[in-house]
């Protein structure tokens, strides 16, 4: 199950928001788009189609599983991919582009969370960790393969072949591998010891039960705990996504040939490996959201090096301090959430917040772009997105986890 999560972060995540990037400066020279235009496609898709839909996917991921989530939105990142390599209008790749967001919420961050969260227990901090690696080498992976192709082939060829990629492999890894739960073959989750002899019953006592979850959402969203990682998230992967959607257009503008701009892009996430591997480790063992805002503040504190981007020095320490603190970014919010809401209704609460935070995910790429357009210079963005990342860290750092199920969760047992 963490093979088939790190597979799906590898490509769903690491191709599609890593590896998009790549191709920016390519759409810039050849459909003349505008860098706000370049964010605005995938603002569009995450605040006004996305965000119900993944509140609607936490939903059928409680109730039928990720493993069928996953499948759908898999068609949708694959095929979306695949027409970018015909169009030439800029509504078809907002549209495009909102049929790439709602395939990310289904096999992205939110359904591998879950699947990975209902396999462990005792040691899902580092299974987190180890599934989150596929999203960093992914990322890493992806501008240093990109670029050649698009060179050898075109950028519409290349983003063709990885769209096809991601269907050929991904497709039946979900089909036939991935399971929901472990209950789906006879399991129990990692931790949980067995209470019956098994000679006596196929299904442990522990997994016999059949729960219903009735969601108040009122109650979800009347917890401060709620609004507080939402907020905190919201605010540092704002961050993240503005520095990763413009980091290769700033290294253009500052002179930098593609070729190095796109190593200096798979630096950083290559560096993210070490710190998902850390980040998994410290989870199991210290305070989880003392660790995530303490990874939150290194990062937002590294974006201040991008100042001096014309040093190349600079860019590459940028590149290694950003990307080690880059591990956090994501695994830290299913552990954290588990911990304040529990296992049974996680499914809801993780699609309420990393549906909110992808608006932020994507509203600060446009604002960036915007800015960028105005002023000719990334400067007040940089300065922008300091302020964000340290104010996420800080509200992060005043959560007040309760490892235990809210008032949200109403059982039926048959």
């Amino acid at each position: 199950m963490v093979l088939a999560a790190f597979l799906n972060l590898f490509f769903t995540v690491g191709v599609m928001f890593y590896g998009l990037p790549v191709f920016y400066p390519s759409l810039v020279e050849s459909l003349r788009f505008t860098r706000a235009q370049l964010s605005t496609g995938f603002l569009l898709g995450f605040a006004f189609v996305a965000l119900p839909v993944g509140i609607l996917a936490g939903t059928l991921i409680d109730r039928l599983g990720a493993q069928k989530v996953i499948s759908v939105g898999i068609w949708l990142v694959g095929l979306s991919l695949v027409l970018m390599g015909s169009m030439t209008r800029l509504w078809e790749f907002y549209l495009l582009c909102t049929m790439a967001a709602v395939g990310y919420v289904l096999s992205g961050p939110i359904p591998n969370q879950v699947l990975v969260a209902n396999w462990f227990r005792m040691k899902r901090g580092r299974a987190m960790g180890y599934a989150y690696l596929g999203l960093g080498l992914g990322g890493a992976v992806s501008p240093l393969v990109i670029q050649p192709m698009i060179q050898a082939f075109g950028w519409r060829h290349a983003l063709q072949i990885a769209g096809s990629t991601i269907l050929v492999v991904l497709f039946p890894i979900a089909r036939w591998v991935t399971k929901s739960k472990p209950d789906d073959l006879h399991l129990l989750p990692d931790g949980v010891a067995p209470t019956v002899d098994a000679s006596i019953s196929p299904r442990p006592a522990a997994l016999a039960k059949n729960s219903t979850p009735g969601i108040d959402f009122k109650a979800i969203l009347m917890s401060r705990n709620f609004w507080l990682i939402l907020a905190g998230c919201m605010l540092t992967i704002g961050a993240i996504g503005a520095v990763t959607q413009h980091l290769i257009l700033l290294l253009r503008d500052k002179g930098y040939p593609l070729k190095l701009a796109s190593h200096v892009f798979s630096a950083m996430l290559a560096s993210s490996l070490a710190g998902r591997v850390i980040v998994g480790y410290l989870a199991d063992r210290r305070s989880k959201k003392n660790v995530m805002a303490l990874f939150y503040f290194l990062l937002a504190s590294s974006i201040s090096l991008l100042f001096l981007s014309s040093h190349p020095v600079a860019v590459w320490t940028f590149a290694l301090i950003f990307g080690f603190a880059l591990g956090a970014d994501y695994m830290l919010i299913p552990l954290l959430t588990a911990e304040c809401f529990g296992l049974s209704i996680l499914g809801t609460v993780l699609a309420l917040i990393v549906s909110g935070y992808s608006v932020g995910q994507w509203v600060a790429p446009w604002v960036a772009g915007r800015i960028f357009d105005a002023y000719h210079s990334y400067d007040l963005a940089w300065g922008i997105m300091v302020g964000a990342g340290i104010l996420g860290a800080a509200i992060i750092y005043t959560i007040s986890p309760v490892e235990t199920a809210p008032p949200a969760v109403k059982e039926t047992v048959v």
